[in-house]
């Protein structure tokens, strides 16, 4: 039994996490095409969203709809280790074989641990380089918490990295042996046509296509800005002491902009009900918030098993 168990069952992260403090955090979405292409290079990974989604023709609500049951392992409390069993079933019939010959599942315990590692990532990066700053205790304690997430989806501990030190191998090699340059990764950096996001439905459409490209080509720069080198020179991207220099001014921008959101919306939905429930706001045995109708799958794709699809 390891150190997050107890004879019941993982225990799931709390209000004193780290975890908690940043990765339901707004400023996550920021970082969404960083994790999509980096998801996506894997070669397992990316098989199976070539195959089996359409995350490409609905990017906002496919996005947005996650964000429910992924943060719920994190956010829901005492039942969180069930919502873990809920993401976990959604992967369970994404299989099959790449145009190179080689199967792949999304189960493999080294696929759905590297997408792990993403988020892992993701919130310590929210943290470090959009947020205050990490200490190098604090990594090892985002790490150690990383893994106490892990063990809530009931997988294999065999691809866990032992330590801190360990995991920061395990990137490092992911980058330079294993990830690959797909079709996947491109079509999540092609922001040229994106769709309006709905925090932006008031403005025109004309509005929208005028500026569409100028900022679709800054939010490639800010993604391709956290790629490990090896990622960016796999896909052809050059980065510069000067480009490195202006992320690092832009995160302290995003940073300091960031405190003058009111605390109640910093947080994803399912997040801050995670919070609420904690300070008595909201009852301990209040269903989980559920991703609202607009970003549901398809009517005809509701039932698929690989669909969070909520009954409204």
């Amino acid at each position: 039994m390891g150190d997050g168990d107890t004879e019941s069952g993982p225990v799931p992260l709390g209000p004193a996490s780290l975890t908690w403090r940043y990765f339901g955090d707004w400023r996550g979405v920021l970082l969404a095409p960083w994790a999509g292409a980096m998801q996506n290079m894997h070669p397992h990974l990316g098989a199976g969203v070539a195959e089996h989604s359409r995350f490409f023709e609905e990017r906002w609500q496919r996005l947005f709809r996650s964000l429910y049951p992924i943060g719920g392992v994190v956010y829901d409390g005492p039942r969180a280790a069930e919502t873990a069993r809920q993401v976990r079933g959604y992967h369970r019939t994404i299989k099959g074989t790449d145009r190179e010959g080689r199967p792949y599942h999304a189960l493999d315990p080294d696929t759905f641990y590297w997408a792990h590692a993403t988020f892992f990532v993701l919130t310590l990066l929210v943290a470090d380089r959009l947020g205050p700053g990490l200490t190098e205790a604090e990594k090892r304690r985002l790490f150690d918490e990383h893994v106490q997430w892990w063990r809530l989806y009931g997988m294999s501990m065999r691809p866990v990295p032992a330590d801190w030190e360990a995991f920061q191998r395990y990137w490092t090699y992911m980058a330079e042996n294993v990830l690959e340059d797909n079709r996947p990764t491109r079509d999540v950096l092609d922001l040229t046509l994106i769709a309006k996001p709905p925090a932006l439905r008031l403005l025109p459409e004309a509005v929208w296509r005028l500026v569409r490209g100028p900022q679709a080509r800054a939010s490639v720069w800010f993604t391709v800005g956290f790629f490990p080198p090896a990622v960016r020179r796999r896909l052809g991207y050059e980065w510069t002491a000067r480009d490195e220099r202006r992320l690092r001014r832009v995160g302290w921008l995003i940073h300091w902009g960031w405190k003058l959101v009111p605390p109640s919306r910093r947080y994803h939905p399912r997040a801050r009900a995670g919070w609420e429930r904690e300070r008595g706001v909201r009852d301990q045995d209040a269903p989980p918030v559920e991703t609202p109708a607009r970003n549901l799958p398809l009517p005809e794709e509701r039932d698929w098993p690989q669909h969070y699809s909520p009954k409204l």
